[in-house]
């Protein structure tokens, strides 16, 4: 890379992070001006060329992805990060590394369902213990609602 390319990356770097803190301002506090306001700024962010090729490619890369990445100006309540989502594999990671994965299709689906349980309840601020017991019939497991119920009851009304 050469100097100035160096240089447009930081710039693009500096001017996505200022469109990134301003997606995280209006989820604050929507605004229907505010948002067509984000929509005219991505367009110019990413249509901008930098005369670096690879970076050019990459906004139009993007661009072309505008609808997935401002889903935030339709949805406010969507975060702007995957770290929930990437949180929620890491225990099967940390698994594959430790013991090189499962050795079938079928222990495959058990993990996958069991951890899958497991989150869900976590998130829910049910004991997976208490809700798996209470499945399985252990008599001297309290009763615990079907997972459905469960959503149903956290979801936002």
């Amino acid at each position: 890379m050469t100097p100035d390319q160096g240089q447009a990356v930081d710039v693009m770097r500096q001017l996505i992070w200022w469109f990134y803190h301003g997606l995280k301002s209006y989820q604050r506090s929507p605004c229907p001006r505010r948002a067509a306001a984000l929509r005219a700024r991505f367009d110019r962010l990413f249509k901008r060329r930098t005369g670096y090729v690879m970076l050019d490619r990459l906004l139009t890369r993007l661009h072309r992805r505008k609808h997935e990445l401002l889903r935030v100006l339709d949805r406010p309540e969507i975060p702007l990060h995957t770290n929930g989502s990437e949180n929620d594999i890491r225990a099967v990671v940390i698994k594959r590394k430790i013991s090189g994965g499962t050795v079938s299709d079928a222990g495959r689906d058990a993990r996958d369902v069991l951890l899958g349980l497991m989150k869900t309840c976590t998130k829910l601020g049910v004991s997976f213990f208490a809700y798996l017991g209470h499945r399985l019939g252990i008599p001297t497991q309290t009763a615990v609602l079907p997972l459905p119920d469960l959503v149903s009851q956290a979801a936002p009304a």
